[in-house]
């Protein structure tokens, strides 16, 4: 069995490693990639028997690589973000797995890319992760000073990090400092709500004020409050951005 590794993250890169050499010793890893370009180079002179594959890769989302090769082997998504299963399913990945991954599920999910007809997951199992991932974070909680606030996640325009820490703006204007990190607090919202334009900005739907064409096909957002940094939509990432804008995420 030869498996692509498609992670932008070592720690998970060598998790999966691990987890191969520990119960498939002899499964070959034909590479390891962090990238959707680099990806769609690399399957368009290789093959392989199975794709272990992040959702959200160093230069977009993963799907995108479907639309991009005709003929996908078997695909096991492993990430950390419950929301991306229905397009994960509807990609026709073989599993869903979310991290930190365990030893039984790891290898349920690889026997069942090696039957002979290796399917999507059945509606049960799609409605047991449907059912999970409809848990959104309604409010936040910040501390000023003394004083303990709840921001209701309605109420935020957007979340940003800068300088190794994460913030809150709120429609008014008020922005707070948040314990948690980008990532944690992207796992947490409605995906239909709030979209991460960028590795240091995710922003509500309603705070998009001007998207306008830049340099090199990408996409310059504005947002209302304004942002102090500019914010560019990589050529990758905009299928899945528009889809957002439209409302199409199924």
């Amino acid at each position: 069995m030869r498996v692509l590794i498609l992670e932008d993250e070592i720690p998970a890169q060598l998790q999966l490693k691990r987890l191969l050499n520990v119960h498939y010793p002899d499964a070959g890893i034909a590479a390891v990639l962090d990238s959707v370009d680099k990806a769609a180079l690399w399957l368009e002179t290789h093959k392989v028997d199975l794709i272990f594959m992040d959702v959200e890769l160093s230069d977009g989302i993963c799907f995108e690589l479907f639309n991009r090769i005709s003929d996908m082997p078997p695909v096991i998504i492993i990430t950390a973000y419950e929301h991306y299963a229905l397009a994960a399913l509807k990609k026709s990945a073989v599993d869903y797995l979310l991290k930190p991954v365990g030893d039984k599920e790891f290898v349920t999910a690889v026997e069942k890319c090696r039957m002979p007809m290796a399917k999507p997951q059945d509606l049960e199992s799609l409605g047991r992760i449907l059912t999970m991932s409809q848990k959104f974070k309604q409010r936040f909680i910040v501390k000023v000073g003394d004083q303990i606030i709840i921001v209701k996640t309605n109420d935020i325009a957007y979340f940003y990090s800068e300088e190794k820490s994460t913030y809150i703006m709120t429609r008014n204007g008020k922005h707070y400092f948040s314990d948690s990190s980008l990532d944690t607090i992207e796992e947490q919202l409605d995906p239909k709500e709030f979209f991460k334009l960028s590795r240091n900005c995710i922003a509500s739907i309603s705070a998009i004020s001007t998207i306008s064409k830049h340099f090199n096909s990408r996409l310059r957002i504005e947002l209302q409050p304004p942002f102090k940094h500019s914010i560019l939509v990589s050529r990758v990432r905009i299928p899945a951005f528009m889809k957002w804008i439209e409302g199409d995420l199924d």
